[in-house]
């Protein structure tokens, strides 16, 4: 089965934002109705997290609105997938708050918009690509490594703790600083901390379609307010939040300044742009749409130069906000500009209310941020998956988190190209004798099997033969290969006998193909997998009963036929 060839898309294409495809293929009342009750419950979601998210990056609470208000807005108006919902993210957390440290905010606002300018570039140079390349070590280390500074960042204000100064951003001083204030806990904060912690676990296990994490904000703010708790609040830390938004313009650029935040802006940029493509790729999965990788970076980069106009911090795609989105049952993008308007009206009536919010209910909201954000299994996995990929993994995640996340990402790329050199050496050595191109042969130069035409013409049975390294450079390439193929079949047969490597990146893309076709009823047979190839994927949960494993290609056709006149 030869997946069929789409002629190139031209420009104006790939740039066309999905909320225009949308309303081209006819959107009705009945579409905008069902998007605003989307964009409402996703604005419920967002509104404790953006607030808290600001709060753990060194801003004001109400920067973190804005944000969600004006960013939000444009991703999903000039974005290139139809459910991204933007905003701030958890993951910029630490970047965001050593960059204040540093430059001080005005200083954030400068690297946020040179950050936006870099994204627009990246998306019309059409180099969006190329970001799908980094390692899935890589990935699962980083975003672990900010999930565990971000929880470190909530101990003072889970535990109500009283600092001597500043609280320190680097972790090695942060941590000792931490230790020494705790004589200074304030159990009323703690049980505060507890109780919006156990009330979002509790909704989420027994009523899941109830926003958690808005009710302990809410709950937390009245019993403070009712029973005047001594505990710091919004109010208290930052005074009263202002009622609506405003443009600000660019605080005192010069060239000296953008040297200056020349690194910052690149970090923003970088991480801005993984975090987006991921958000939308989690978005396809659940939908089965495609997104246009580098409409959505240049809509990325619009609404980080509006952030920061409108003072607000960097944006991004965000991967909890956007499934939320496609939970709730949204059409296309005008859910996500709905989002962004309910917020905007949130903030007009309700930001004298917001002052009553306690500031450790805000804190176990970013506790359960973290938990969700560590990749718990996929860490585990990948330590046992091979030393190698436990290298680049404990190297990107341990630099994420004692020195930044620009050492996490860089390091990690390096060292994940360097074993895949390694790997594929030693795929060279063992198949040295076989060529990397066969040369043309007389039909009767070998002996050669009948020709089968049922597996051309049965439609029940979809065979792929993959050729060459399946390492993270080609995985986003066969993931799109996947993604062609129409109605599942009964069985799905992947020829791996021309594998000669497999890593864990290119696993990770199988098994989400697998999970796909088995929602679908399809039966997935591999062919021929060499034994390292089949070790990996057997860490990933792709080995037998889950799947059927054959020797060759030609017993994975007989367990086809064998299964078929079963059924």
């Amino acid at each position: 089965m030869t997946p069929t060839v789409s002629p190139p898309a031209s420009f104006r294409d790939l740039f066309t934002p999905k909320l225009v495809t949308v309303l081209r293929e006819g959107y009705g009342w009945k579409d905008l109705r069902t998007d605003a009750v989307a964009g409402l419950t996703v604005a419920i979601v967002a509104l404790p997290l953006s607030m808290a998210i600001a709060i753990a990056s060194g801003a004001t609470p109400d920067k973190g609105l804005i944000t969600a208000i004006v960013g939000g807005f444009l991703i999903s108006a000039l974005g290139g997938s139809r459910f991204q919902i933007g905003g701030p993210a958890g993951a910029f957390i630490p970047l965001v708050a050593s960059t204040i440290a540093l430059h001080g905010y005005d200083g954030l606002v400068i690297a946020t918009f040179m950050a936006g300018i870099m994204l627009v570039a990246v998306g019309f140079l059409r180099l969006g690509t190329y970001i799908k390349y980094i390692p899935y070590p890589v990935t699962v280390g980083f975003t672990s490594g900010i999930a565990v500074i971000i929880f470190v960042s909530q101990i003072r204000d889970l535990l109500g703790l009283t600092l001597a100064g500043p609280e320190p951003a680097e972790m090695l001083h942060k941590l000792p600083t931490l230790w020494q204030a705790l004589p200074t806990v304030n159990p009323i904060a703690v049980v505060v901390a507890v109780a919006a912690i156990a009330g979002i676990l509790a909704l989420k296990s027994w009523r899941p379609a109830i926003p958690g994490m808005l009710v302990a904000v809410v709950l937390g703010g009245a019993a403070t307010a009712l029973f005047a708790l001594p505990v710091e609040t919004i109010g208290s830390r930052f005074g009263a939040l202002p009622t609506g938004i405003g443009f600000n313009g660019l605080p005192g650029l010069s060239l000296a300044r953008v040297r200056e935040l020349l690194v910052p802006a690149i970090a923003f940029a970088m991480l801005g742009g993984i975090e987006s493509l991921l958000s939308a790729v989690v978005a396809d999965g659940m939908t089965g749409r495609r997104h246009r990788s580098n409409c959505e970076l240049v809509a990325q980069g619009i609404a980080n130069i509006a952030s920061a106009l409108f003072g607000g911090l960097p944006v991004t795609g965000t991967i909890a906000r956007t499934a939320t989105n496609v939970r709730a049952g949204a059409r296309g993008p005008v859910a996500g500009m709905f989002h962004a308007v309910f917020l905007l009206v949130f903030l007009g009536l309700a930001g004298g209310l917001m002052s009553y919010v306690p500031l450790a209910a805000l804190a176990g909201v970013l506790a359960i941020v973290a938990w969700n954000m560590a990749e718990k299994r996929e860490f585990a996995v990948l330590v046992r998956a091979s030393p190698g990929d436990a290298v680049v993994l404990l190297a990107a995640f341990l630099l994420t988190v004692f020195v930044d996340l620009t050492a996490g990402i860089g390091v990690g790329i390096v060292l994940g190209s360097l074993l895949f050199m390694h790997r594929m050496a030693e795929a060279m050595a063992v198949d040295s004798k076989v060529r990397l191109l066969d040369e043309d042969m007389a039909d009767d130069a070998a002996p050669r099997t009948p020709y089968a035409t049922v597996r051309g013409t049965d439609r029940r049975i979809v065979t792929y033969h993959l050729n060459g390294a399946f390492f993270f450079g080609a995985a986003a390439t066969v993931a799109s290969v996947f993604d062609r193929i129409g109605d599942p079949p009964a069985i799905f047969i992947l020829d791996m006998t021309d594998v000669p490597f497999l890593d864990t990146t290119g696993a990770n893309t199988l098994e989400s193909f697998v999970h796909k076709l088995e929602r679908a009823g399809t039966r997935v047979v591999i062919a021929g997998p060499r034994p390292a190839a089949q070790a990996t994927l057997a860490h990933f949960g792709i080995a037998e009963p889950r799947v059927t494993i054959a020797r060759t290609l030609e017993a994975a056709m007989a367990a086809a036929d064998a299964r078929l006149a079963f059924t």
